[in-house]
């Protein structure tokens, strides 16, 4: 396995675990508590999560709480007609990594893949392992292995485009993802994606791309959006159906009532994306 900068990921590990003390805890929990239960002194911990979030342990609680979705739907809540009008020069995170995508036809989606050489490689990423797939244009798949495991990963990603080509080459993608995963140069290019799916799913991950970042929208918003308000159920299909998470933020679409909905690479890392983005937006 090819993985770049692997302390991200050991925090990602630590984050984890943290999610489930809290959980257990609440927002209670102590600096020096949740320090000893992780088995680091007081110091390290603040050090290590002020790195990895850009604000305190104690501050980063509340973005890991239970209750952080609804806070976010009160106070984050984004229309996407309105970040639509805003356009790609808005202030969101996933705006200043690449400057387009495209998607593949109709009639090429349905050959699930034939003709198509796939690219694939594992890099590390601030949710752990991450698994990048791309064609000659541009990202199509990238998976998260920690909750689901990398080899479910793997054949989870293999299994959407049955009849293309896959080739392991990380140093091919490598530019690609180190700007996904937010690396700052000036060698790098943008990062661009190549959309895989039904004209259905194209739409609702386009629109997808349109919240920015530390914001949320709901799974009604984005049928509305898309032109299907009673299509909520399929929207929802669609929603975890993106093969390229994180860069198609479907961890920003929450439940009306407040609950997180699904993930596909699990409720946990969703949780970790949502709560580290609103820690960037806060710092």
């Amino acid at each position: 396995m090819n993985i770049q900068n692997s302390e991200s990921g050991y925090h990602y590990n630590v984050m984890r675990r943290a999610i489930d003390l809290i959980d257990q805890g609440g927002e209670g929990l102590s600096l020096e508590e949740l320090a000893r239960e992780m088995n680091m002194s007081p110091a390290h911990f603040q050090r290590l999560f002020s790195r990895w979030t850009g604000v305190s342990p104690k501050r980063f609680q509340q973005y890991l709480t239970l209750g952080h979705a609804k806070a976010l739907l009160r106070d984050r809540f984004t229309t996407l007609e309105t970040a639509h009008n805003v356009g790609l020069s808005g202030s969101g995170r996933l705006h200043d990594l690449f400057l387009k995508w495209e998607s593949m036809s109709p009639g090429e989606y349905a050959r699930k893949g034939a003709g198509l050489t796939i690219y694939w490689g594992w890099f590390e990423s601030p949710f752990g392992p991450a698994l990048v797939m791309g064609t000659e244009r541009g990202i199509c798949g990238l998976a998260f292995g920690a909750e689901s495991g990398e080899e479910g990963a793997m054949e989870d990603m293999l299994s959407r485009w049955p009849q293309a080509d896959f080739v392991e080459d990380p140093m091919r993608l490598r530019p690609w993802a180190l700007g996904a995963f937010g690396a700052a140069s000036d060698r790098l290019e943008p990062t661009p994606l190549y959309l895989i799916g039904s004209p259905l799913q194209i739409k609702v991950w386009e629109a997808l791309m349109h919240i920015p970042s530390g914001h949320v929208t709901t799974y009604s918003e984005i049928a509305e959006r898309v032109g299907s308000p009673r299509a909520v159920r399929a929207v929802g299909t669609a929603v975890g159906r993106n093969p390229v998470s994180w860069l198609i933020p479907c961890h920003r679409a929450l439940r009306k009532s407040g609950g997180l909905g699904g993930y596909h690479w699990g409720l946990p890392v969703k949780r970790a994306m949502l709560a580290y983005e609103a820690a960037q937006a806060d710092a």
